[in-house]
């Protein structure tokens, strides 16, 4: 009797274990299968280039594939542009540099991009990061180190009004099979609750964008690209509305 338990017990145990790896496969061979290119091959977008006007506001978007348009086949569709037009309006000249590329997580921000972005001397900076590294599997401790060291860097060497932006919830539930999906739910809050605690510790405006779209996350097919991860044009337009309207600039 006990050696039987102990085979059946094996047995669930051996299908639990390839049904894991089996549905991590699958995520990541779903994200895999529609390799979607970045829309943005300019990086810098110039408005109302001949205002009458002796200021000109610069701006600065960091961040990964969610930053660079990855999901549009136009970058004027994506949140970080919008944005630089609702800015700029008729009258007020606004130029953006778009320092982001798809794959980037935190470390790369600091690396790479900083550097180029700090010497636009931005007046506003907006800064979306953390997807990759969730999924990059990187632990809290460095993903808190670094995170803290780029605001610090922000703060330290430009006059900016920064402006982070939570880590939102993506990808359907055709793509993340449990228990995968309550995993990088966690993953998700839990590092939003870092990047929290960093912005009210160095006073920076702090914009959820996770709890005002999360109903959209799994319900809304309409809300992705072809990927069923990266935002459409209506999931970006979304995003642009609740990220102005909580902007600091």
């Amino acid at each position: 009797m006990l050696k039987k338990i102990t085979q059946i017990g094996l047995a669930v145990f051996f299908v639990v274990i390839i049904y894991l790896l089996a549905a991590n496969w699958f995520t990541y061979y779903s994200f895999g299968a529609f390799v979607l290119p970045a829309s943005d091959t300019e990086y810098r977008h110039v408005f109302n280039y001949q205002a009458a006007t002796s200021s000109t506001l610069i701006y600065v978007s960091l961040g990964d594939s969610l930053t660079a348009g990855v999901g549009t086949t136009d970058y004027s569709q994506t949140y970080p542009y919008l944005i630089a037009e609702k800015m700029a309006g008729t009258s007020t000249k606004v130029i953006h540099y778009n320092a982001s590329y798809p794959g980037a997580r935190t470390h790369d921000i600091l690396d790479h991009l900083l550097v180029n972005a700090i010497s636009q001397k931005p007046d506003v900076v907006t800064l979306l990061i953390g997807t990759n590294d969730i999924h990059g599997h990187v632990s809290k401790k460095v993903f808190r180190e670094t995170y803290e060291a780029i605001i610090s860097e922000l703060i330290n060497k430009t006059e900016a009004k920064i402006n982070v932006i939570s880590i939102p919830f993506i990808g359907t539930d055709s793509i993340f099979l449990p228990p995968y999906n309550y995993y990088y739910h966690y993953r998700i809050l839990s590092f939003n609750k870092i990047i929290k605690e960093i912005t009210i510790k160095n006073k920076v405006n702090y914009i959820d964008l996770t709890t005002p779209t999360a109903a959209y996350a799994t319900k809304n097919s309409s809300y992705y690209a072809i990927d069923k991860f990266h935002p459409s044009e209506l999931g970006y337009q979304y995003w642009f509305q609740i990220i102005y309207d909580n902007l600091n600039y």
